[in-house]
């Protein structure tokens, strides 16, 4: 999952969002470093992660792509996902869009000087630019995908990916439907952060059914 479900899958308070965050900044760290909120906040990053590689919508969501782009799948879903929960935002949420980006740009920035670097420049770059309103349109996402192309070190065909996604628009929309209820519920399941996960209850398991017609 991109940036924005992550931050919406921590707690409302400045360690979670850090740690949540940190998950996609952590290559040759030492997690022990940091205070232990931060770290819980890390393992839910990777619960998240390790649910939706697994899930069969996701996994259906990636075979719409066109053969040329399919070994970007991940990414080009990171980006599509945050820009369906936009969409459906208040399928999931009483709180204001706008309300929530602002609290998580705030709370992500008064925890920069204990970030990476390049942490450090991303997080600025997006609170800045305002990254969560600019996926909140396609135009957006295609813009961010085409960005992510340029940045691929070889030579690919990742750019233009927004083809595919407009092409197949309502099938990536309803995998996200069906996989993004199961998160929530695997993260409440498990409840990581608040160490408070009921140990009567069964943990959900993501869907790894086959691709429907």
């Amino acid at each position: 999952m991109n940036y924005l479900a992550h931050l919406y899958l921590a707690q409302p308070n400045a360690d979670s969002h850090f740690g949540n965050l940190l998950g996609d900044f952590r290559r040759g760290l030492v997690h022990q470093q940091w205070p232990k909120a931060v770290q819980l906040g890390l393992e839910n990053h990777l619960l998240v992660d390790r649910f939706t590689d697994q899930h069969s919508s996701v996994r259906c969501a990636a075979s719409l792509f066109s053969p040329q782009r399919r070994r970007f799948a991940p990414v080009a879903l990171d980006v599509l996902f945050d820009h369906l929960l936009i969409r459906h935002w208040q399928d999931f949420t009483s709180n204001e869009f706008n309300d929530f980006c602002q609290q998580s740009y705030q709370l992500l920035n008064t925890r920069t000087e204990l970030m990476p670097k390049r942490m450090q420049h991303v997080v600025g770059k997006m609170s800045e630019q305002d990254w969560f309103a600019t996926y909140a349109e396609l135009d957006g996402v295609a813009l961010a995908l085409d960005r992510i192309a340029t940045r691929i070190r070889f030579r690919n065909d990742f750019a233009g990916a927004i083809e595919d996604i407009e092409r197949h628009f309502d099938a990536f929309e309803a995998h996200f439907l069906t996989f993004f209820p199961e998160l929530i519920a695997h993260v409440q399941t498990h409840n990581i952060e608040l160490a408070s996960m009921d140990t009567n209850a069964s943990p959900t398991e993501p869907n790894t059914q086959g691709c429907k017609a």
